[in-house]
């Protein structure tokens, strides 16, 4: 349909690799803030509380406040961050993986709600020094929050967001306490300091506090989550290809960046125009705005040839991570924990197999696969 295409309530989808690449990378583009949000005529749109708290996010967010807080952050999954949690994650991957083969002895397992849902919070709540006990709280905290984020949320889904966003400021405000009562030496600590640095006004840096710890937290959940059960999905699907991945273990890293082109765990992410533009070939004016199509773009067959096929052996490029500003903060993250998990599954279950398609839940833009089954 090309590379940018009207969408019925106004914007436009962006589906070319080139074109959205632009889009990430380009200054002219900006995320739809609370700026923006203010000079719409459909500002009701953007006025339900969850809506709004996710405004304040940091990928929702423009220079300067983006850049004061992206920077306060530094790379916060540095080379060095990621060899100090590689231990930790092999750790954990090995504790979740036996817990699966303890179920598979019975016959299927779900492996969403063993190991996919479970190890993304473990390494981030190791990482912030979120108690152990709260991580499940945690979990059902993000699957309500994250309607407040799809393109077109209903208003009972709004609502389910409202609820889990009180509870998710309840929890990190209090946490943010907690931890100045008693600080240490670990990240959220570590954050404080630099913050109470940055802003005299302490009311002023423990609302900055939490959002970039609650973002931190929430961003890194589903998202890491689908991509570990669509890795396996992918993967395993296919006996012969799981057999081999396990004989070429040196291709493991190019089969975790064939997943993330092939269905990345975001497909639509949203921006404005800063001024009246062209787009491909297509005006747009200012203030529009424009639907980031990942999936789409992934698929462009201009930049990986034969795109709905999946080869482990591709030698193509993607955009799951995002481009520019707001490139994906915990892109690192992610790959070591895929990476840890595809290496100790080859090994403990080269006979995995799928015994049904993945469910999806019914989202537009942070898919969640919320059942995996497997056996051997």
């Amino acid at each position: 349909m090309g590379d940018v295409v009207r969408a019925p309530w106004g914007g436009h989808f962006v589906t070319g690799f080139d074109a959205c690449s632009q889009v990430l990378r380009g200054r002219n583009w900006l995320a739809p803030d609370f700026a923006w949000q203010g000079r719409r005529a459909d500002i009701g749109r953007w006025d339900a509380p969850a809506t709004r708290e996710m405004t304040k996010a940091l990928s929702r967010l423009n220079a300067p406040e983006h850049t004061c807080q992206r920077r306060s952050l530094g790379n916060p999954f540095d080379r060095s961050t990621i060899q100090e949690l590689t231990p930790h994650v092999e750790q954990d991957v090995a504790r979740l993986l036996d817990e699966l083969a303890e179920v598979l002895r019975s016959g299927e397992a779900d492996f969403v709600s063993i190991v996919s849902e479970q190890l993304p919070i473990n390494t981030i709540g190791s990482w912030l020094g979120l108690p152990p006990d709260d991580y499940a709280r945690i979990l059902d905290i993000t699957h309500r929050q994250v309607h407040a984020q799809e393109l077109i949320p209903t208003r009972s889904e709004l609502d389910v967001s409202a609820e889990a966003t009180v509870q998710l400021r309840t929890y990190f405000t209090g946490l943010i306490e907690q931890r100045r009562a008693n600080p240490g030496d670990d990240v959220l600590s570590g954050w404080i300091r630099t913050w109470d640095a940055l802003e005299p006004d302490r009311a002023t840096a423990d609302e900055t506090l939490y959002r970039l710890t609650m973002f931190v937290t929430i961003a890194s959940l589903e998202t890491t989550a689908t991509l570990l059960s669509v890795m396996v999905w992918l993967l395993v699907s296919d006996p012969g290809r799981w057999a081999w991945l396990g004989e070429h273990p040196e291709h493991i890293e190019a089969a975790i960046d064939e997943v993330l082109r092939y269905d990345p765990p975001i497909h639509i992410n949203s921006r404005v125009a800063a001024d009246d533009t062209i787009l491909a070939g297509i005006p747009i004016a200012k203030d529009s705005m424009v639907h980031v199509m990942y999936g789409a773009a992934n698929h462009d067959p201009r930049r990986n040839e034969d795109p709905d096929a999946f080869d482990i052996l591709r030698t193509g490029d993607h955009l799951t991570f995002g481009g520019g500003v707001h490139y994906c903060l915990g892109a690192a993250l992610a790959r070591l924990e895929a990476r840890t998990l595809l290496i100790q599954l080859l090994n403990r279950f080269p006979t995995l197999r799928i015994v049904a398609p993945p469910v999806y839940a019914s989202r537009m833009v942070f898919r969640r696969v919320t059942w995996l089954g497997v056996t051997t």
